[in-house]
């Protein structure tokens, strides 16, 4: 029988799997395509020996050891090696005197890899210092923290920091793949298959660490066969049982079971959260007539406070905490009557559990396969941010109205995922419509990419620094004032039937949504994106209470609709761009609205808003954008930019309606990106110029505002038209806040 020569005598073959499929060049190298990709500024360092000073940062199993091997194999320089856990500043001055010798005699640079640099003292960091400096080592450190709060600052000063981030699934399949394949180190010799889930099991719960995953599949294919290594080609099948027994998780258990006093606990607290005072005292009453530890109760109520009453009655853990000293300073038997007081009010208090949303983001963290990305801004920057840009774009709510700015603040992955639903009553019922409004300004805020992190520094290039930073946008600003101005113009009864065209994420929606509880509202989105945000929202909503949303062009959404089902409001945001199409389009909505209904526009005006010629510097381009522009917002009603706002007034006045008309005039801080600037030149002014017969070289003018423009903010103003269309005087929306409660109530009363 032919035995596998794959574990012999050689010490590379005793070694785990994961040291011996370390790979030995770039090519082999999987992951951090944002470093080492093909043209990325450290691919290019490596292949041409020109390395200056690094440090790798990065969670374990990223790659970092094994970036710095794969430069030991490529340089001409000497390549030395020293872990901080074991080495010190004497290992250190042996490494110098020879790094000396070799510069001195043979020319020869020194490249020294410090692995967990971090955990060198401040002494001993300051004494490799000088000898970076001068050029006696090239320095590579690996850390698996911040460089920035655990590396000497003068080391971070002399140094480029590459950040690696946790390998996508897809890079843990590669790895996977090319072990079970590779004959020299891996396991091509044999057969491996594995049965369905196996090996998405093992990538799950590795979350990213290609060592883990390696260490798991050694074990699941050396316990799967009863003999290691079998013959060559043998077929060797990867359970889904060996692949969950080779990548355990540590599980924390907990018995519930076995003491009476369990038993008795749990009544207790299920007769609090029943409300149900009498059960509660019959049930304490019999916990401190069998002995049982006031504190232990005292603690259970604590939790109860918190998980049964919660928001309902923010008081609840105070006055238990307040009773729970009490007893500590008074005793038995007095203090039998601040056990009683205590359960007395938690019993009688309303109650929610809305506390236990944790445990559904607790969940979600759990399930994760990989650790979600902290957005950008949201990062400390109190030490790092000249280096990965952390906290740029941060929008500070207490310098806001109301001490609140809608931004991005969950990870992107999970944006638009919710955990907290207030309930009905008490405390939260107070707060409630404050947060779910909040939220739809944070949902219709959102960045597609959440404000991307720098992931290298170079501090010798301040241009070169920038050249992954992005800025937050004020978009979320923008879109609550459009939301307020348009809202204040309207009168919502609960009863209210209302259509929104263009509902985008939602921010329009749910406001209407929330004032018209026992009306209807209809909306319609453009594409999937804003879709699946909408209905992930309304998932907890039984069918009767949902609202009908669906994505399609407002004209088949409209004939889509029955015919008989007619609004109070109509709610239009961005869909009259084209100018030439609003006629039609108006008319066939104008057919759902209600006989006292009222329509509302909300609607950007491209030719009042800044123009891309405003930001260009080359004088020449400028002139031909600007050429571009006369052609392109020349005042003409049928084309998409060339129409304005006293044009929309003068069509609409032509369908008798009362008009109340708004101008908001807004800033963005926006983000030119190098894709926008390809976009509006192919698509928008290339095809202007050819109409113009005016020769130009597009891939210049493309190069030119991109070094220009790309990568940058710029103030872009917007002029947004907020319209309300009635047939009946307008009428004045009143703030509840002004007015004393019963002043209120009549002029509320003579309006409607």
């Amino acid at each position: 029988m032919q035995e596998n020569s794959l574990f012999t005598n050689d010490d590379t073959h005793s070694q785990p799997l994961a040291a011996r499929m370390r790979p030995r060049n770039l090519e082999e190298y999987i992951g951090q395509d944002h470093i080492v990709g093909k043209g990325r500024l450290l691919r290019r360092a490596i292949q041409a020996d020109q390395l200056s000073s690094v440090i790798f940062y990065g969670p374990p199993g990223t790659g970092k050891t094994t970036l710095a091997r794969v430069i030991a194999n490529t340089t001409k320089s000497h390549f030395t090696t020293l872990n901080a856990v074991l080495s010190g500043v004497k290992e250190l001055r042996e490494e110098i005197e020879r790094a000396k010798d070799r510069r001195d005699f043979y020319q020869v640079k020194t490249i020294l890899f410090i692995d967990e640099v971090h955990r060198w003292n401040k002494s001993q960091q300051d004494a490799l210092l000088p000898w970076v400096e001068n050029g006696t080592f090239i320095l590579i450190g690996a850390t698996t923290e911040n460089p920035f709060f655990e590396v000497n600052a003068a080391l971070v000063s002399r140094s480029r920091i590459f950040q690696l981030k946790t390998l996508k699934d897809e890079d843990l399949y590669k790895i996977a793949w090319q072990a079970l394949k590779d004959k020299e180190r891996g396991y091509g010799d044999f057969q491996i298959s594995f049965e369905e889930g196996a090996l998405e099991h093992l990538i799950d719960v590795a979350k990213g660490d290609a060592r883990s995953l390696l260490n798991a599949l050694q074990l699941a294919v050396e316990t799967s066969v009863d003999k290691f290594p079998p013959p060559i080609n043998s077929k060797i099948l990867i359970t889904k049982e060996a692949a969950e027994e080779s990548i355990q998780q540590k599980a924390v258990l907990y018995d519930k079971e076995g003491d009476y006093h369990y038993d008795v606990i749990s009544a207790f607290i299920k007769s609090i959260r029943g409300s149900d005072p009498d059960a509660t005292l019959y049930w304490l009453a019999k916990m401190v007539s069998a002995g049982e530890d006031p504190r232990f109760i005292f603690r259970r109520m604590l939790i109860s406070a918190a998980e049964d009453i919660g928001l309902a009655d923010p008081q609840a853990v105070a006055v238990v905490s307040s009773d729970a000293t009490a007893f500590d300073r008074i005793g038995l038997p007095e203090g039998r009557f601040h056990l009683t007081h205590a359960a007395l009010y938690l019993s009688t208090c309303e109650k929610s559990n809305s506390t236990l949303s944790f445990f559904d983001a607790l969940k979600t963290v759990e399930k994760e396969k990989q650790d979600s990305e902290v957005p950008n801004h949201l990062r400390d920057a109190s030490r790092d941010s000249d280096g990965f840009g952390h906290g740029e774009g941060y929008l500070y709510p207490h310098a806001y109205k109301d001490h609140f700015v809608a931004q991005q603040y969950l990870p992107t992955t999970l944006q638009g995922k919710i955990f907290y639903n207030p309930g009905e009553l008490g405390y939260e019922n107070k707060i409630k419509n404050k947060v779910l409004s909040r939220r739809e300004a944070q949902l219709e805020a959102s960045l597609e990419d959440a404000f991307v992190e720098n992931l290298t520094y170079s501090p010798n290039d301040k241009a070169r620094e920038k050249w992954l930073k992005r800025t937050t946008s004020e978009r979320g600003i923008l879109l609550e004032k459009i939301k307020n101005t348009l809202y204040d113009k309207l009168v919502l009864k609960r009863s209210d039937r209302v259509l929104i065209l263009g509902a985008g994420h939602g921010l329009l929606l749910w406001q209407a949504f929330r004032e018209t509880p026992e009306g209807y509202v209809c909306a319609q989105v453009d594409n999937k994106e804003q879709y699946d945000y909408i209905n992930h929202y309304a998932s907890k909503l039984d069918e009767l209470n949902k609202p009908y949303i669906k994505r399609d062009s407002i004209e088949n959404y409209i004939k889509n609709l029955d015919n008989d089902l007619k609004f109070e409001h109509v709610i239009i945001r961005n869909q009259f761009s084209n100018f030439s199409n609003v006629d039609y389009l108006f008319n066939l909505i104008e057919s759902k609205r209600s006989k006292d209904g009222d329509i509302i526009i909300a609607q950007t005006i491209p030719r009042e808003g800044s123009r891309l010629s405003s930001f260009i510097i080359n004088p020449e381009i400028k002139n031909l954008i600007f050429k571009c522009e006369q052609t392109i917002y020349k005042h003409n009603k049928k084309g998409l930019c060339g129409w304005d706002n006293e044009d929309l007034i003068e069509l609409l006045n032509k369908k008798n309606f009362i008009i109340d008309s708004t101008i908001l005039s807004q800033k963005e801080l926006r983000f030119i990106n190098p894709t926008d600037i390809n976009r509006w030149i192919d698509r928008t002014y290339s095809p202007t110029l050819e109409k113009l017969h005016i020769p130009f070289d597009k891939d210049n003018i493309i190069k030119t505002l991109t070094a220009e423009l790309g990568n940058k903010s710029i103030n872009w103003y917007h002029k947004v038209a907020i319209i309300k269309l009635s047939k009946t005087e307008p009428k004045t929306k009143l703030k509840k806040e002004n007015k004393g409660e019963k002043e209120w109530k009549e002029i509320h009363k003579k309006i409607k």
